[in-house]
């Protein structure tokens, strides 16, 4: 079996949805994903605001929210598009002095946490049934979505918090193309596996395509730089048979490409 996993993009304990897991060489692209936007669909109950910012926390907070409605609800969510500074939730993994937020709120304390920069980059109100609106959110990486929440509880008034999240998108991979965890546990793996895999370099399809001869795979694999003139960035290289090769990235000079991240064999992923 293959030993070396991973995953991109953290999911909070109640929420459900894509989580895209790397397999063998594929991990070489998790950085890739893990910046990627991301989409949810969340649930926004409003007059409720809780301990952790969402249904698992104890309640902190109950007001009246009869006075909303669904023009008020479109209204705020206009103020929070685009770039905005966002205070994270006290439960949450980031570290502060060493300590992760949410073992310090467990201690029952509460400090201050710097905003982090954020993109918004769509929000659309999906249902209104009072006092919850189901929320389509599109946003960068870093975006908690429980924070969104608590902030448009905040602007409308009455406060909130995030009742429900289904992640239905991260980076390229969607949940309609996604395996839900029962559905791989019943499959007959390792043998089932080219029918869920992806190709592992799926996360990278926006970067260039270098496609190298067999003499420059050689070079290549060998970890030596190709000649090449007014290069930037990154790359994706391919030899000769298709078979991707890894990452390349340009040299300071722009007159080579350097072989960043090198796969022996290509292995799948799967979201």
């Amino acid at each position: 079996g293959e030993r070396k996993i991973g995953h991109a993009g953290t999911l909070d304990p109640a929420a459900t949805g894509v989580l895209p897991i790397a397999v063998g060489s594929a991990r070489k692209t998790l950085e890739y994903l893990s910046g990627a936007d991301k989409t949810y669909v969340a649930r926004v109950t409003f007059g409720v605001e809780t301990e952790t910012e969402d249904a698992e926390g104890t309640v902190t907070a109950v007001r009246d929210a009869a006075a909303l409605d669904a023009a008020a609800v479109e209204a705020a969510l206009a103020g929070f598009l685009g770039p905005r500074l966002q205070i994270p939730p006290m439960y949450a993994a980031i570290k502060v002095g060493g300590q992760r937020l949410y073992e310090i709120a467990r201690r029952g304390e509460t400090i201050e946490r710097a905003p982090r920069p954020v993109v918004i980059h769509w929000l659309e109100l999906l249902a209104w049934e009072p006092p919850t609106a189901t929320v389509l959110v599109d946003c960068s990486k870093g975006t908690y979505v429980r924070a969104l929440a608590r902030d448009l509880g905040a602007a409308l008034g009455p406060g909130a918090h995030l009742s429900g999240l289904v992640r239905t998108r991260s980076g390229p991979f969607r949940i309609e193309d996604a395996i839900t965890l029962e559905a791989l546990a019943a499959l007959p793996l390792p043998e089932a596996w080219p029918e869920i895999a992806v190709p592992p370099d799926a996360p990278i399809q926006h970067l260039p395509t270098l496609l190298l001869d067999p003499d420059q795979t050689r070079r290549w694999r060998q970890g030596l730089p190709l000649p090449a003139a007014g290069v930037a960035g990154e790359c994706r290289a391919y030899g000769a048979d298709g078979a991707w090769l890894g990452i390349g990235r340009a040299a300071e000079d722009g007159a080579a490409w350097r072989p960043a991240k090198v796969v022996a064999v290509a292995v799948g992923s799967a979201a």
